[in-house]
């Protein structure tokens, strides 16, 4: 067997693995590696803060499915993505970020930059080792996808001290493959019971999760729910995996992130068939009035998420395809005929649509929120592909913007890191350089990784960028109502606060200021004809409300509503 540098190996297996894309920063403890990397066909792109090397790795694998990558030398590069490995971990996203280190013989040494990142690292990942033997490194990075991939996805550290690195080993890149995943099947016992319970209900619901998008399950969702006629809601992380143009769609509850009408039809709803879905409490909110005297049917690819929040009244552990597969499969043996209470229950869901909307064309000045997503909704097209992470911004888009295609709404929906979007956005481009990428910011957090838009501007990673600018931190204000206060949240000085135009330009980008409702539209035509020309990065700063609210409560049935309703 042929002798090769090990860096050579570890690179072959990134090939193989469908890797052709890596975000990092190198350093002296990891040049071996960038070494193999020459004229390899991996693209990297020198980010300028590791942390939006794990966004960015984070965002190219929430729209292709496959791992993403990020690279960073020793020490503080290590920390520095800690913020991203928990982000990854927190949403089920698989990422590989590789670390630097100190040679072996100088780690209890206090060597510069040695730090344990594999014992800092593991409370964040799926799997955080450091290669000891040069010979186990390829064998020891096939692992890693393997991890990554396999049952709830997530993120793996690997960690390369200098003098491994350095050495060769013997090795055939010919004869090698990645580690195959293994599919866990439902059980058909189950599978058979859920049906039961699907087929006795008078008022069934399909709650799709996250899980239904990274299982690339929307097509069997969308064939089961035409199957048996039953309503399909999402949760923040499954919004997209299902129409929302279908006449089946059920909207999203939330005390958040919702809509009115969806979380009417929810409370009316006597059986949920929740896919992929943890439960997080800013879609379930009070837990006695989220479960009610509802069913509950619990399908996860994780054994251990089913009854970590409430007790389902059945639990099924399975791929979410496979699920679907599987419950179609049992409808058409049964040759199962849709109830005929179910297109009774499907016109219920339709009526509370259309008694309990939101308003959204609001015409004063400052402009309102809402207003916004609804110029957002009819200027981009289906094939568009938004990020957003956390804030009033992500909030208002989760209740007003409309999404009809998995993976292309995409959110940091439980670590909520702010200045994820531009690093993510960044990463969308990279996986999708044909598409039309947009990330919808807030003025705080668009200030949080503004670093990364050099990046965008060298390598020409052309997106859009609409600010929902208060210059408040509105979130935390609005929670500080609670306390009756209002205390070291505003953010306004001088006319605008921060010139995020002027913030823009300095990276070489462009940029534009809105404050008339009627220039929104004229705005995002220039932008997107912008970005076209330039290559590169674009702002459309929106001025809105500074103190408006956004609909949120403690429960699904005290939502309370900050704006008149229809």
């Amino acid at each position: 067997m042929p002798k090769v540098p090990v860096m050579q190996a570890v690179v072959d297996v990134l090939i193989s693995e469908g890797v052709d894309t890596a975000f990092g920063c190198p350093g002296a403890a990891i040049l071996p590696l960038y070494q193999a990397m020459q004229g390899s066909g991996i693209e990297h792109l020198v980010v300028r803060h590791e942390e939006g090397a794990t966004h960015m790795a984070d965002g190219w694998s929430r729209t292709t499915g496959n791992v993403g990558v990020a690279i960073g030398t020793s020490g503080p590069a290590g920390t520095n993505m800690i913020t991203g490995l928990y982000t990854a971990q927190a949403d089920s996203i698989p990422i590989l970020c590789i670390t630097g280190q100190a040679v072996s013989t100088k780690l209890h040494q206090e060597a510069f930059q040695a730090v344990d990142i594999v014992e800092i690292a593991k409370p964040v990942t799926k799997w955080a080792v450091q290669v000891k033997e040069a010979a186990q490194a390829p064998w020891i990075f096939r692992e890693a996808f393997r991890i990554a991939r396999s049952g709830r996805p997530g993120p793996v550290l690997i960690d390369l001290p200098l003098d491994v690195q350095k050495q060769e080993i013997e090795w055939d890149a010919s004869i090698d493959a990645p580690f195959p995943v293994v599919t866990p099947a439902p059980s058909p016992a189950r599978v058979e019971r859920a049906l039961d319970l699907l087929l006795a209900a008078e008022r069934p619901l399909i709650l799709a999760g996250g899980g239904v998008t990274l299982g690339e399950a929307s097509e069997p969702l969308r064939a089961v729910a035409e199957r048996l006629g039953v309503p399909v809601g999402v949760t923040l992380m499954g919004k997209g995996s299902f129409p929302e143009d279908h006449p089946l769609f059920a909207g999203m509850a939330g005390i958040q992130t919702s809509q009115r009408w969806a979380n009417a039809a929810f409370l009316e709803a006597d059986l949920v068939l929740a896919l992929g879905a943890r439960f997080g409490d800013r879609h379930t909110g009070a837990l006695d009035v989220y479960r009610g005297d509802r069913k509950f049917i619990h399908v996860d690819i994780e054994p251990t998420q089913i009854g970590k929040v409430f007790g389902p009244d059945l639990g099924v552990v399975s791929d979410s395809r496979a699920f679907l597969e599987a419950l179609l499969a049992a409808a058409d043996e049964r040759g199962a005929p849709i109830d005929p209470r179910v297109p009774v229950w499907v016109n219920r869901i339709a009526e509370l649509k259309r008694e309990l909307p939101r308003r959204e064309d609001f015409d004063t000045v400052p402009i309102k929120a809402p207003r916004v997503f609804k110029e957002i909704n009819e200027f981009y097209g289906e094939d568009t592909y938004f990020v957003t992470a956390i804030g009033l911004y992500q909030i208002w888009s989760g209740q007003f913007q409309r999404a009809h295609r998995p993976r292309h709404y995409q959110v940091c929906g439980q670590a909520g890191p702010l200045g994820w979007e531009i690093p993510a956005a960044i990463g969308v481009k990279k996986a999708r350089p044909d598409a039309e990428v947009v990330g919808v910011v807030g003025d705080y957090s668009f200030q949080f990784l503004v670093e990364e838009l050099a990046v965008a501007a060298q390598y020409e990673v052309p997106f859009v960028l609409i600010m929902l600018n208060n210059e408040y931190l509105g979130l935390i204000r609005q929670a500080e109502l609670g306390y009756d206060m209002n205390f070291q949240v505003d953010l306004h000085y001088d006319e605008y606060g921060t010139d995020n135009v002027k913030i823009m330009e300095a990276y070489g980008c462009s940029g534009t200021r809105v404050v008339e409702p009627s220039e929104i539209r004229g705005s995002l035509e220039w932008a997107r004809k912008e970005a076209d020309r330039t290559g590169r990065p674009v702002l459309v700063e929106i001025m809105i409300e500074r103190e408006a609210n956004a609909s949120m409560g403690t429960a699904l049935d005290n939502v309370k509503e900050f704006e008149p309703t229809p």
